[in-house]
């Protein structure tokens, strides 16, 4: 569906905009779509964007979308940013809108992101309340597949130029009309590790004869488990998890191989480089040990997210602008997100947007990423606000 009416109005409130973005944004949850697959996704943005007059262009990474609002002869320019893809898990909620795609489920929140980007767009479209230049990221892929990255890569800011952008996402552990974000980091670098352990296999009743590559991937598990407390400053942050162990098909067979996969979340490179080194160094110790090889992969897929100064703090004046609660955060969290690629090439700031429910219901709060996970419809109007709030007050007009 698209966003039809939304260009026959002119208020200043954005309540008149609500009824059709709330049902905009339960279409999308029921018709998810993966990492670089947002076909429908990027062609209902794309028809809501032109028919509120903006310049449209599309394909960027496959599948993003990009839409230009110029007002006034600024020559300043901000990128507002939402993320459009859903997640491969089955969704297990029995509501009304749940997903119609097996396997498919937006249980982070994406398509509330989408709708109040939307709802932005026709609001800044109408009121004209800036001297400048916005333009809008309709992002693929920041499910683990580095959209942003790719955006970049393909010329993002090349075509579209920012003095700074912006991105918010929803967060259940924050109350409704709440909102936090820091300079610094605010969300962690995210690797991922896997290791191969490679013997030669043989009969369970015979170890002597058989180096045994899952005893020495259980010493491995407990081994990785040792490098954050021991290997890393106590005053830094980080997280090593092995996330699974595989090998074997048989009661009485020593298999030829063992696999172990995990992830690691940090904040600072020195620190990401000291941990993949003892990562290595563990591995090589116990293939030694065991009489088996160690073949690492080791991939640092998302840098940290560092907003800028000066734009966290914009973006918390923005927050309290648009009737939020804002306040910084007393710390980074360990989830990753692509957006980080964007805030590496422009200043910027993320923001995370509360919206837990004062009464969640039965089993509390779901958490992103859960599979009865929906977007708190009530949340959208706070989203619309801070976005305006931010354009209007980067591209604030010059004083006459």
């Amino acid at each position: 569906m698209a966003l039809q009416h939304l260009g026959r109005m002119a208020t200043d409130t954005i309540d008149d905009l609500l009824p059709e973005l709330v049902a905009l944004r339960r279409d999308l949850h029921a018709h998810p779509e993966l990492a670089f697959e947002e076909k429908r996704t990027a062609g209902i943005v794309a028809a809501a964007l032109r028919l509120l007059g903006l310049e449209v262009h599309e394909g960027l990474a496959g599948t993003g979308v990009v839409g230009t609002l110029r007002h006034g002869g600024g020559t300043r320019t901000v990128g507002l940013r939402a993320d459009m893809d859903a997640l491969p898990i089955a969704e297990q909620s029995r509501l009304g809108h749940a997903s119609r795609h097996a396997g498919v489920h937006h249980g982070c929140g994406h398509d509330g992101h989408t709708a109040m980007l939307l709802g932005a767009a026709r609001q800044l479209a109408r009121t004209r309340r800036f001297d400048g230049t916005v333009h809008f990221i309709f992002q693929p892929a920041e499910e683990g597949r580095g959209g942003a990255r790719v955006m970049v890569e393909q010329g993002l800011f090349e075509r579209f130029p920012c003095d700074a952008v912006y991105a918010l996402h929803n967060w259940p552990d924050l109350p409704l009309g709440h909102a936090q974000t820091r300079p610094g980091p605010v969300m962690a670098a995210a690797d991922r590790f896997d290791i191969v352990l490679r013997g030669r296999g043989g009969h369970a009743a015979q170890p002597h004869r058989t180096p045994d590559v899952l005893l020495a991937a259980s010493q491995l598990v407990v081994l990785l488990n040792t490098i954050v407390s021991r290997r890393i400053d106590p005053a830094e942050s980080a997280v090593l998890s092995v996330t699974r162990v595989s090998g074997g098909s048989s009661h009485n067979v020593l298999p030829a191989e063992a696999t172990l996969t995990g992830t690691v979340r940090s904040f600072d490179a020195g620190v990401q480089d000291r941990i993949e080194a003892a990562l290595r160094d563990a591995a090589a110790g116990v293939a030694l040990a065991h009489g088996v090889e160690a073949d690492v992969t080791y991939h640092r897929y998302y840098p940290a997210t560092v907003n800028s100064e000066a734009e966290a703090q914009l973006a918390l004046e923005a927050a309290a602008t648009a009737g939020l609660q804002a306040s910084v955060a007393p710390r980074p969290a360990f989830t990753s997100e692509d957006f980080a690629f964007l805030l590496r090439e422009r200043p910027g700031a993320y923001l995370w947007l509360g919206q837990g429910r004062t009464a969640p219901g039965e089993g509390g709060e779901r958490p992103l990423h859960h599979p009865c996970y929906d977007f708190n419809d009530d949340a959208l109007p706070h989203g619309v606000r801070w976005f305006c709030a931010v354009a209007e007050r980067a591209l604030r007009p010059a004083p006459v």
